[in-house]
This record gives structure tokens, C-alpha cells and sequence, in this order.
């Protein structure tokens, strides 16, 4: 994939935004240090580029509901493409899984699922191993608590190690 070539000004604009969400064009001008102008003109470039997927709001759930969250990984049986197809396909419509990356290893899929309760979950993952996705085994962990949970450092991510 061909990467958008970014100076230092555009990381700020994009770690502001990552921070912060959106912002006003004064706020976000003023937290960049830059005119508001060329730094609007600067962050509808960045949308175009398809460099920003949207904002939303970080809730603090605890404090709004109920909910068990588990952390669970998948094998699946075969693995050819339709295989994984099939599966992902029918993650994307599963409001319950917050988060599925595909892995190298001794498994293949870790997905984040939240749902109200324990027995929920279990429906849920009763439901994926009916619709014949392919599962092989299935492993669950119950989250106790949340330690950590944050976006990358942006800025530490371009910067290059071997300069």
C-alpha cells in the first residue's frame, strides 16, 4: 500500500485529531501552531487522503453499564482464503466483537467481544460455532480489568530509527 508522504506539521494535525477528535479550525490551528487557514486547507487534504476514518467518543462503559468483556482466540480448521473469508465476513456484522486482528502462529484470529453479560457471550459463541465458520477450537479469556487502553504515539511511530 502506498503510503502519503507527510511532514512534521501533518503529524501534528493528525496527533491533535488523534487526542483530541474533532476540533474547531481555531482550536485544532492553535494546538499546531499554525494559521487556521493553511491548516484547515492542510486537514481536508489529510480527510482526502483517507487518512482520517471518522471520530468518535472514548466512553467510559463501567460507569454506563454492565458489560463482560472477553478476549477470545480462534483457529480455524482449514485455512484457504474462502475459509478466511467466510469467517470475517461474518465478524464485520457482529456488533459484540469491538476488535478482531488476524494473527501469524498458533492462531488466527484475537478478537475483543463485549457483551452485558457471561451467558451473552456464550450465546454468541454458540451462534459462530452453528454457522459452520470452520472453528477448530476456540480459547477465552475474561478481562478483570482495563490497565492500559490507548491509541499509538503517532509521532513516535514516523520518526526514523536509524536517523
Amino acid at each position: 500500500m502506498k503510503k502519503t508522504a507527510l511532514d512534521t506539521t501533518d503529524i501534528r494535525i493528525l496527533s491533535a485529531l488523534q487526542k483530541h477528535g474533532q476540533l474547531s479550525k481555531s482550536k485544532l490551528a492553535e494546538l499546531v501552531v499554525l494559521s487556521p487557514t493553511p491548516c484547515w486547507a492542510r486537514l481536508a487534504r489529510l480527510k482526502k487522503a483517507g487518512l482520517i476514518r471518522g471520530y468518535h467518543a472514548d466512553l467510559a462503559l463501567e460507569k454506563i453499564v454492565a458489560v463482560s468483556k472477553v478476549i477470545v482466540t480462534v483457529s480455524l480448521k482449514s485455512h484457504r482464503k474462502a475459509d478466511f473469508d467466510r469467517f470475517e465476513g461474518y465478524i464485520h456484522r457482529l456488533d459484540e466483537v469491538v476488535d478482531c486482528v488476524a494473527t501469524g502462529g498458533g492462531m488466527d484470529y484475537v478478537m475483543t467481544v463485549v457483551t452485558p453479560n457471561l451467558p451473552a457471550f456464550q450465546r454468541l459463541m454458540d451462534e459462530m460455532l452453528t454457522a459452520e465458520l470452520g472453528i477448530d477450537r476456540y480459547m477465552t479469556y475474561i478481562t478483570t480489568r482495563e490497565v492500559k487502553s490507548a491509541r499509538p504515539n503517532l509521532a513516535r511511530l514516523v520518526v526514523d530509527p536509524d536517523n
